[in-house]
Formats: structure tokens, C-alpha cells, sequence
């Protein structure tokens, strides 16, 4: 296979100076106020591999880098990483589907997600897909993929060329209603399809899990779209491919509607205790053990917007994470996340954008959506949240979540450079909010606030540059 090549390499060192917020370090989420970092006039020194060689004041350059160009912006925020976002779904935004998830998916998703199939349409919606990521500021992303090997193809070469990163994996569903026939394959057919792409596409660009900007994992669409024998079929491929690196990547707990949504059918089709068994090899009737697990540091499942106390538990001590999506779970009538309970559990919590149920595809847009929903979380559940922890669950979280905390999320030296810069001029609202609004006197308050407007107000138009491993992504033309 021929590598799609990417943006060239930096070349040299070079300085953006800019006010610079990032959470340094690796906190525990109830933790990241203290590893907030703000440099109102702040140097990030990127490397020529593309690494971050020093963070600090730009009055205290050191010598070695005062010679290397300085490119200047107003804001500089490391790359957003989203947690859940339906690449097969990226025409599907604000589709009206008549009702909540189940009779969406039926109305406007199985088959918008058919269309994929041709060759051209996918490839076209690829280089959408690739553009709108851009354009979002979204460096990494956790993508449910398609269920055509042909659109799936399209997305790793457009990701490659693009110089973004991905984790990915076909949408796999065995069983189904009338409306996904098209998705559907056979059981074997099934595995077989997802071990081929993990052979093809996993860490084709490096060969190293740890440094690839493209990865595949296992991808059902949920419970309900699979069978035991599918499940049982997973964990054994897992168990020979975890080793590799690969993913896994599902939803849970979305939608309980008046008891007869998403969740009571997956207990009532399998006769287990929660829905997180069916996961974690426990997919037998009464919860028993029929096959291997699914969870762990590379799992991430979407929404757990209804989990159990025990669900939570079983996944902080996994390592599994939760790709929390306030703004499609309003669009689906889904309910709220219990935010402090959730973070109290130890699991890490995420954002994604979970387009096309969510409208949005800046993180940083879902994080104001994060803000709203759970300052309005019924008595004393309501809980304003930090704006360190809104970046922190835009940046460090997501990274954190694809197990990449190591590579990116934040500005530590050593780290990939994968940043944002950011142009408050080119979104005169934001500049208005930015340079006109009221500030605190005091001088720590003052910075919250500013990060606080930075992250709820940011619109695409201000971001002025996407960089990945310090080179400036690639949008393609469609």
C-alpha cells in the first residue's frame, strides 16, 4: 500500500507567541484547576520534528531560540480532540427524525449511513469530513466509522494527506431493522472485514501505536446491532489484537426513554444486569460470562448518560473512558450526564461532538453546551464547572481517552506540537467579548474569566491555524 504523504515537515525551529492556555501535566480530572497555565504574552518553541522544545514568557527565550522566526496570534490552545463524532454521518446534521434515538436512526440515519457504499460519494464526503475537522481546530478524533470498506479507505487516505489523526473503525452491524439492510453483514463477514482493516490501516504511518496518527479499532454501532455470536467474535479478536494497540469504541446508556428506549431494549434482548455487561463478556442471560471483555485504556463508549454506580466503577477500574456529548443529547432528548458523580467515579470524561446527532462541530462549542447543561442539573446536583475543566475535557481528556496522553494534549516539552492558533479579529463577536468585556480585578479571577469567554465564545472563522506535529494541516478541496 502506498502511504498518502502529508504536510511537509517544519523544517526548522520555529516560536509562536501568543496568550497561551493549557493543563499541564497529567491530573486526575477533579484536579486540573491547579495545572491550569495561562502566559498572557507566552513562546511555544516548536522543533524542526515538530516537537515542543520550550514553553514559557516570551521575555524569557532562551538564548538558543531568539534567532528562530516568531509567528504571532492572539490565542494559542493545544489541538481539540474529539471523543465520538459518525463520520457516515457528517451530511446528516439537524435531520429531523420525529422522535428520540431509536426512531432517528430509522428515519435519518440508516439511510443517510447507506449512501456510503458508492465510491464517489464517499470519497467526496471524506474530503468533507477532513475539511469540517479543520476548520473545527479538531487535531485528534475518535471517529465511528462507516460500514463500507470503500468509505472507510477514503477517510484514512484523506486523514493522512490532511496531516490530522485518527481512530477509526468500520460500523459493524449483524442484525438490524428493515431501514439498515444495507449495513448489515453476516458474522463472519463481519470480523473478517474488521480484521482486514485492522491489517491495512493500523498504524500504517509508523508502525508504533504510540506514534501513528492513524489507528483502527472495533466499532459496533451498539447492543443492539450486534449478537452475542458477534460479541463472543469481537472479544476473541480483540484478545489477538489488543496487543496491536487497537481500539474499541461503542455507545452506552444513551437514551431511556419512559423505559422502553435504547437501554430497556438492551436489557430485555439480553437478559442482562446492565447494559456495560454486554461489553464486558458478560452478554449472557443474568449477566454470565460468555465471552472475553471489551473494555480497557483503549475503550472508549459514548454518552453513559444512565449508567449504574457498578457500570461506572467497572469502568474507571478498566481504564475505559466516556465520550460525554451534551449538545446531540439535547437534540435527542437523551438526558444529562450526572457530571460530578461521573468524575467522582474516577472515569475520564472526554467530549465529543457526536456529529450528526450533535449539531456542533467545534469541541469547544460542546463545551459551552457541557456548562449549560450541568449548571442546570436539578438541586444540588448543579454544578458550575471550572473553565480549566472545560479545556481540559476538550484537550487532555480526549487525548487521555485514545491512551495518547504521552504524544499530545498539552504543551509539555517533549510532547507533538499540536495546536491551535487562534485570531480574535477574524470573529468580530469574539473580539468584542474579548476586548471589550469586564474583567475582574483580581488578576487570577481575570484569567478564568478570559478563558472562560476564549472557549464559550470561539466561532470557526477565529481559528487562523491548525497545527499537527507542528505542521499546519491541509485542507483538502472537495
Amino acid at each position: 500500500m502506498q502511504i498518502p504523504s502529508g504536510p511537509a515537515a517544519p523544517g526548522r525551529t520555529r516560536v509562536y507567541r501568543a496568550h497561551i492556555f493549557h493543563i499541564a501535566g497529567t491530573p486526575a480530572q477533579q484536579e486540573v484547576a491547579s495545572h491550569l497555565v495561562s502566559l498572557p504574552d507566552g513562546a511555544l518553541v516548536v522543533d524542526a520534528d515538530g516537537r515542543v522544545a520550550w514553553i514559557g514568557d516570551f521575555a524569557s527565550l532562551p538564548a538558543e531560540h531568539v534567532d528562530a522566526p516568531v509567528t504571532r496570534a492572539d490565542y494559542l490552545l493545544p489541538g481539540f480532540v474529539d471523543g465520538h463524532v459518525h463520520y457516515p454521518q457528517s451530511y446528516a446534521t439537524a435531520a429531523h427524525g420525529g422522535g428520540q434515538l431509536l426512531e432517528w436512526l430509522e428515519h435519518c440515519i440508516f439511510p443517510t449511513e447507506g449512501q456510503f457504499a458508492d465510491p464517489d460519494f464517499a470519497h467526496r464526503a471524506a474530503r468533507y469530513f477532513t475539511r469540517r475537522r479543520i476548520a473545527a481546530g479538531t487535531t485528534a478524533a475518535m471517529v465511528f466509522g462507516s460500514a463500507f470498506p470503500v468509505a472507510q479507505d477514503a477517510l484514512y487516505e484523506e486523514t493522512l494527506k490532511a496531516g490530522l489523526r485518527v481512530v477509526s473503525g468500520r460500523g459493524v452491524q449483524t442484525v438490524g431493522p428493515a431501514a439498515a439492510s444495507a449495513l448489515l453483514t453476516g458474522e463472519k463477514e463481519a470480523i473478517s472485514m474488521v480484521a482486514d482493516e485492522i491489517d491495512r490501516w493500523h498504524a500504517v504511518d509508523t508502525g508504533d501505536p504510540r506514534t501513528a496518527r492513524v489507528q483502527v479499532g472495533i466499532v459496533p454501532r451498539f447492543s443492539l446491532s450486534v449478537t452475542r455470536q458477534t460479541l463472543a467474535a469481537m472479544g476473541e479478536l480483540y484478545d489477538e489484537a489488543r496487543g496491536k494497540g487497537v481500539y474499541f469504541h461503542s455507545h452506552l446508556n444513551e437514551n431511556n426513554r419512559k423505559g422502553d428506549g435504547e437501554i430497556a431494549a438492551v436489557l430485555g434482548a439480553y437478559g442482562t444486569q446492565t447494559y456495560l455487561d454486554t461489553y464486558d463478556g458478560r452478554f449472557e442471560e443474568g449477566s454470565k460470562v460468555g465471552g472475553s471483555s471489551l473494555l480497557g485504556r483503549r475503550s472508549t463508549l459514548a454518552h453513559a448518560v444512565h449508567c449504574q454506580p457498578e457500570e461506572l466503577a467497572r469502568m474507571a477500574e478498566t481504564g475505559t473512558s466516556i465520550a460525554h456529548c451534551p449538545t446531540s443529547q439535547l437534540f435527542l432528548g437523551s438526558g444529562t450526564m450526572p457530571w460530578r458523580a461521573t468524575v467522582a467515579s474516577g472515569v475520564n470524561v472526554s467530549l465529543g461532538t457526536d456529529i450528526g446527532a450533535g449539531d456542533e462541530w467545534l469541541i469547544s462549542r460542546v463545551a459551552g453546551d457541557c456548562y449549560k447543561v450541568h449548571i442546570s442539573e436539578p438541586g444540588d446536583d448543579g454544578t458550575a464547572l471550572h473553565p480549566a475543566e472545560l479545556l481540559f475535557a476538550a484537550t487532555l481528556a480526549g487525548a487521555r481517552a485514545l491512551d495518547m496522553e504521552h504524544a499530545f494534549g498539552n504543551f509539555d516539552p517533549g510532547k507533538d506540537a499540536d495546536f491551535l492558533l487562534i485570531d480574535k479579529a477574524l470573529w468580530e463577536p469574539l473580539d468584542g467579548m474579548l476586548t471589550m468585556g469586564i474583567r475582574s480585578d483580581d488578576e487570577e479571577q481575570a484569567t478564568l474569566e478570559e478563558l472562560f469567554t476564549l472557549l464559550v465564545g470561539l466561532r470557526q472563522p477565529a481559528i487562523a491555524g491548525v497545527y499537527v506535529q507542528g505542521r499546519e494541516t491541509i485542507a483538502p478541496e472537495l
